[in-house]
């Protein structure tokens, strides 16, 4: 009991030493470090996990004038012409041939959504952790970063969910009259689901290279020179990334990105530009170590005096 008073007093300590109004410039021990870490992926892990749970009655549950996330996700399949589709009770149904599939399946997605949903919280706790340790102007680009990184992920999710349909009705024609299409519930959602990742990571691919471009790692030179490559390399890996290796996710993605990247490329352009500009006038610029900067010695140039008479009757020599 006699020791209640002193681990308190330490907790409080800690607390302080941990908060950003005692600790403006974010010094800590390695010990403090580690239970900062601690206590942000813990909330960060509660934050998640609040999200699956709405995410997993959302799958199953329209909220107000929101679809549920079932038939979200059935929208491509659904889409597919009724004599290609395989439905007994004339309905747009996915097939559940393992026990437990439909709840597992309702549980990756709830997990997915959830994360999605709840991604202000565990951002911000990660955030959290690392901003202390920023300078104002590395916290300035942070901020434009995870903006526009957000933006392009949603584009290109929301471009891999267009693009779904007219994928699945190029697959399932290939065989023709012999097949009817019956899609398992698992194979699907894990279609859709990596569909839908895999688009919006590539987009992130111009801000990559304008981040390279900005901290000189990749000036416009290489990429004017490296351009044709580049590109080609972009439809190889659109080939390869897509799941349902149909030609039009394919081209889609490779035309995406192309657009994407030529951006990128105009952006670091103009940013090139501007730092030569800014090179150029630069007294010291293009100077070694050992080298003084010039100086201007030219005097400025003085205007002649003009005689008494112009300076009129007020004028008193004297002052």
């Amino acid at each position: 009991m006699r020791d209640t008073p002193r681990r308190d007093e330490s907790r409080r300590e800690k607390r302080k030493i941990r908060s950003r109004r005692h600790n403006p410039d974010g010094t800590m021990s390695l010990k403090d470090h580690l239970y900062e870490l601690r206590n942000r992926l813990g909330l960060a892990i509660l934050s998640i996990l609040a999200g699956g749970v709405f995410g997993f009655l959302w799958f199953m549950w329209d909220i107000g004038p929101i679809p549920s996330l079932s038939k979200v996700l059935l929208g491509p399949y659904c889409e597919l012409p009724a004599d290609v589709r395989f439905s007994p009770n004339e309905k747009c149904q996915l097939f559940q041939t393992k026990p437990f599939e439909a709840f597992m399946v309702n549980f990756k997605v709830g997990i997915a959504a959830g994360m999605v949903v709840s991604a202000p919280l565990w951002l911000y706790q990660l955030w959290a952790f690392i901003t202390p340790g920023l300078y104002s102007r590395e916290r300035k680009f942070a901020y434009i970063f995870v903006f526009f990184a957000s933006i392009l992920f949603a584009a290109g999710a929301v471009l891999a969910f267009l693009v779904i349909p007219q994928g699945l009705e190029v697959l399932v024609s290939f065989g023709g009259d012999a097949f009817i299409t019956a899609l398992n519930a698992t194979d699907y959602i894990s279609f859709v689901l990596v569909m839908l990742l895999i688009f919006g990571v590539s987009f992130e691919m111009p801000l990559l290279v304008i981040m390279l471009n900005m901290v000189g790692v990749l000036p416009y030179a290489n990429l004017k020179r490296w351009r044709r490559g580049i590109i080609f390399g972009l439809f190889i890996f659109a080939a390869f990334a897509t799941p349902g290796t149909d030609p039009v996710s394919m081209i889609a993605l490779a035309v995406a990105m192309t657009l994407l990247f030529e951006l990128a490329v105009q952006v670091a352009r103009i940013h090139d530009k501007r730092k030569a500009k800014r090179e150029a006038a630069d007294l010291a610029a293009g100077l070694s170590d050992d080298e003084a900067t010039p100086l201007d010695l030219s005097a400025p140039k003085v205007e002649p005096a003009r005689p008494l008479s112009e300076l009129g009757k007020d004028y008193d020599d004297v002052t």
